[in-house]
């Protein structure tokens, strides 16, 4: 992937249906649908996909950090939590995506965690670019449960 962006084609497969492939790499397609009762469920529909996206984006960006000082969080698990609410014009909208991160060592195992946990949002691509069309609330525990961020 360049800075100058990347290609993908979406082509109707059925109904709501998509086949979304990833231009210019080896990555295999996906299938995309509605739920019922537009869709079928064959596949994740948009908003789980900017969901998963986000989250993605936010675990690997700590991961990066964290990695960067030579510490192994893993394994790491995300949670994802997506409220849906409606606008003044009664449409559905994304409006907020809550991401629980657990590392997978306690907090004292990790070196300039302080420093790791107030930068890594910032270096998310996916979550600056969505800010500021919804919340994305971010929580942070270690294997203890204890709360590092949040």
């Amino acid at each position: 992937m360049s800075d100058t962006g990347f290609k993908l084609r979406l082509t109707q497969q059925q109904n709501f249906q998509f086949l979304v492939e990833f231009l210019d790499t080896e990555i295999p397609p996906i299938t995309t649908d509605e739920p019922p009762p537009l869709g079928e469920n064959a596949g994740p529909n948009p908003s789980r996909m900017l969901a998963a996206a986000v989250a993605n984006c936010l675990a690997a960006s700590l991961m990066f950090a964290l990695k960067k000082f030579k510490n192994e969080p893993d394994p790491v698990t995300v949670d994802v939590d997506v409220e849906m609410v409606r606008n003044e014009a009664k449409r559905l909208r994304v409006g907020a995506v809550n991401v629980a991160i657990q590392l997978g060592k306690s907090g004292a195992q990790f070196e300039h965690l302080d420093r790791v946990l107030a930068q890594f949002e910032d270096f998310c691509v996916v979550t600056q670019s969505v800010r500021d069309g919804f919340d994305v609330n971010v929580a942070v525990r270690d294997s203890e449960g204890v709360l590092l961020k949040g």
